[in-house]
Parts: C-alpha cells; structure tokens; sequence
C-alpha cells in the first residue's frame, strides 16, 4: 500500500491556479508534520513547503511565499497544495512527504513519500 499519494496536477497557463492533493494511509497521518518538495529536470529536490502535525505552524519557500499556501485536514487524512500565481519555473514535479519530528526543509527527515504529480506551467 503506498503511503501518500498525490493528484491535481496537470497543464497551466503562467498566472494560473492548482489544487494539489495528497492522501495519506497506512500510518497515523494526525502525528506526522507533512511538506511538499518538487523536482524539475536536471534540479535536485527542493523544499516548497510543510504543515506541523497540529496544523498550527507553516513553513514556505521564499521563492514560493505569498503564492502558495498549505494546508492539511486530520479528518480526512489529506494535506494539501493551493498555487497561484503560477510560473514557468513552478514546473516539476511535485511530491508530499511526512515526517514524524518538527516541520523541515530536509528532504531526509521524511519518511513517507508519494509517487509525485507533474505540474506543468506554460507561457
């Protein structure tokens, strides 16, 4: 059973919106703080964003504050990615994460991965 699993990427023009999804099994998804990283070609995976287990503390990227915003519900074991604003360099794809300790932009804290959404921008 694969532990998180994303949706709601796809193909948007640059200044547009997206929904991403991510739907946690398999462990107790309420004691985990989740991010977001996102891969482009040739790039190594980068932190986006991340959400503590309360909800309570957020953590973004400066490259994507102001424009991305995460967000999680416990009840329905999902956490989730709204961007706006998008641009051509938001392009990758995109990947939730959990982690059992404190919010982090270490991509080796975590240790359930999804099997990524492509995000797509054009111009």
């Amino acid at each position: 059973q694969v532990p998180l699993v994303e949706s709601g990427g796809g193909l948007v023009q640059a200044g547009g919106s997206l929904r991403l999804s991510c739907v946690a099994s398999g462990f107790a998804f309420g004691l985990y703080a989740m991010g977001w990283f996102r891969q482009a070609p040739g790039k190594e995976r980068e932190f986006v964003a991340a959400v503590s287990s309360s909800a309570r503390t957020t953590s973004y990227a400066d490259s994507v504050k102001g424009r991305f915003t995460i967000l999680r519900d416990n009840a329905k074991n999902t956490v989730y990615l709204q961007i706006n604003s998008l641009k051509l360099e938001d392009t990758a794809v995109y990947y939730c994460a959990a982690t059992r300790g404190s919010i982090s932009d270490r991509p080796n804290l975590y240790t359930y991965w999804g099997q990524g959404t492509q995000v797509t921008v054009s111009s």
